[in-house]
């Protein structure tokens, strides 16, 4: 009974920002056409690359649905350090994530997390351009769209923005439905049943090593992997160190490497995944340092919420039994629904 508690107090605590983050994510999903993105991150120019890792951080997907759109960029004009940017970035971060860190945690890490993202992704497309000559591309391999841009064009303001708000909260939280739920099981379980401090033997050098192993060939979602995190820091684990799951997880997993090798090639994949690792490394010292510096007490909002009364308590509820329907249906039209037939 006490682990309902637990959970019911995550979600409460969660669900106004993740719903929150999803509105944001149909409402940029209305006003960038696909068309534009692919336009910006086309070409040979060096440029693209910046605006790969810049594009990348606000928009909506999640990592598995990140990769139809990197091949559709790939095979639209994106060249490889392009590519490799937006797909670093992109999972890494997202106004949902970036909600729910805010929601989780505190100030400091949701401001580091899409920095770290950038920086990630613009040193993976450095390397890209300097040591990784463009590949040919595979033929006659369709790639699907979520809409037609043309026929977007042609719709009202209105209508896109209806059109948006339905991609947010059916398409892609369908999407994440399954792992997000998973996500904040995770951390709920981590909160009851992990004593307090158990990871902070885990902070040094060789712990940070460990965290980049198992993030590496991890399947997790940027807004599943901050739930879980958040309990981490909260049971000893240093912000530095959670902001490497925060980072590896999401963007580096074994079934996408094995599709992007064939458009990016092997030694895209090679540079991408160094990068990441190599990036989030280096940012975890930094975060720890600057938490220790700057004496920024580790009291994230997970920890501090507790069951009041008034208009917040009431809108908490009401957005947590909102989010309950939303994943129940995600994950009854992803997972089950298909099995059934």
């Amino acid at each position: 009974m006490e682990f309902f508690v637990v959970f019911w107090k995550y979600l409460t605590t969660s669900a106004p920002y993740l719903l929150f983050g999803f509105a944001i994510a149909g409402i940029l999903k209305a006003i960038i056409p696909d068309d534009l993105v692919k336009r910006w991150l086309g070409g040979k120019s060096f440029l693209s690359v910046v605006r790969a890792s810049i594009i990348g951080i606000p928009l909506p997907l999640c990592s598995c649905s990140v990769v139809p759109t990197a091949v559709s960029l790939r095979k639209a004009g994106a060249n490889n350090p392009a590519t490799s940017s937006f797909l670093i970035s992109t999972p890494e971060s997202g106004v949902d994530s970036i909600s729910i860190t805010y929601a989780l945690m505190d100030l400091p890490m949701t401001i580091m997390r899409p920095i770290a993202a950038f920086v990630t992704a613009f040193f993976a497309g450095v390397l890209q351009y300097f040591f990784n000559h463009e590949t040919e591309l595979p033929e006659n391999e369709p790639v699907k769209s979520h809409n037609c841009s043309h026929c977007m064009k042609q719709r009202r303001f209105g209508r896109k923005l209806m059109d948006g708000i339905h991609y947010a909260f059916f398409d892609l939280l369908e999407d994440v439905a399954l792992w997000l739920t998973i996500g904040l099981i995770i951390g709920g379980l981590i909160e009851f049943f992990v004593p307090a401090n158990i990871f902070v033997g885990v902070n040094g050098i060789l712990g940070k090593f460990l965290i980049l192993l198992i993030g590496v060939p991890l399947y997790i979602c940027a807004s599943a992997s901050t739930p879980i995190a958040a309990s981490l820091v909260m049971k000893g684990l240093s912000p530095g160190s959670a902001i490497i799951f925060l980072l590896v997880g999401p963007a580096t997993n074994m079934s996408n490497i094995i599709v992007l090798q064939k458009y990016i090639g092997k030694k895209g994949i090679i540079i991408n995944i160094f990068s990441i690792c190599f990036v989030a490394f280096i940012m975890s010292m930094l975060v720890d340092w600057i938490y220790m510096s700057f004496s920024i007490p580790v009291d994230f909002k997970i920890a501090r919420h507790d069951h009041h009364g008034g208009l917040e308590s009431w809108i908490g509820i009401i957005c947590a039994v909102v989010l309950i329907f939303f994943l129940l249906r995600g994950i009854y039209y992803r997972e089950i629904k298909p099995r059934l037939k």
